[in-house]
């Protein structure tokens, strides 16, 4: 037998923290709202979730319907409830963030948004709700995530140099790396296929090209290998 219970229901939303790689830059993706609450104020894109989907599935409608934008990479991060969170009501909203290649995505905003676009990570402007602490939130487990796990692979294109794989772990982590002692170790790994081919159309010394090998990661992985830089 059913039963329908007489109290207060709050609403589910989902929220998502998107990343991208440009240069030494670290962005994220900001769409402008178009409605109230908030119309005008950058926004993290999301929206509520309907009835007969799951939470995941509702962040990937939510991020091709706002930004017209695809991902692989979507995991769950976090789930905000404060009870003035959001002006509209009792609403909780649960986070997720996702790495794509920058090259890849061709941002086109839609339904309640009026624009998408990419902001570094550092200078944002001011968020509505408390998209703020999401994103604070966000970046913190990218800084934590990516020295565990080769995740830092997602933001790369397929083919890279080391010195492009040492400026993402710089610039995530906010610090300088030594280069020696980082190219060291991230070769002993053996993780990375070194290709017969180099950079183009550059001005200074071409230099190697390398991809990251999942499938050998993935067999490693369950041989209890740990990725640690």
């Amino acid at each position: 037998m059913s039963h329908t219970y007489e109290y207060p229901r709050p609403a589910v939303t989902v929220d998502c923290v998107v990343f991208g790689l440009d240069d030494e830059d670290l962005k994220v993706l900001l769409i402008q709202r178009g409605v109230e609450p908030y119309a005008g104020r950058w926004a993290l894109p999301g929206g509520f979730v309907r009835m007969e989907e799951s939470l995941e599935d509702a962040a990937r409608r939510e991020l091709e319907e706002e930004a017209g934008l695809r991902t692989s990479h979507l995991e769950q991060l976090y789930t905000f409830g404060a009870p003035e969170r959001d002006p509209r009501g009792r609403v909780i909203t649960v986070a997720y963030f996702a790495l794509v290649k920058l090259s890849a995505h061709h941002l086109q905003a839609a339904t309640d948004a009026r624009e998408a676009a990419w902001f570094s990570v550092w200078d944002t402007p001011k968020l509505a709700f408390d998209h703020a602490e999401v994103l604070a939130t966000a970046l913190q487990r990218l800084k934590g995530k990516v020295r565990y796990q080769p995740i830092g692979f997602e933001l790369l294109p397929p083919k890279f140099t080391l010195s492009q794989l040492q400026r993402l772990y710089e610039t995530v982590l906010e610090r300088e790396l030594d280069k020696r002692n980082f190219r060291k170790k991230i070769l002993a790994m053996d993780l990375l296929e070194e290709l017969d081919e180099v950079e183009q159309d550059v001005s200074h010394r071409a230099a190697r090209l390398y991809r990251f090998d999942h499938k050998k990661y993935k067999q490693l992985e369950k041989a209890g290998f740990n990725f640690e830089l």
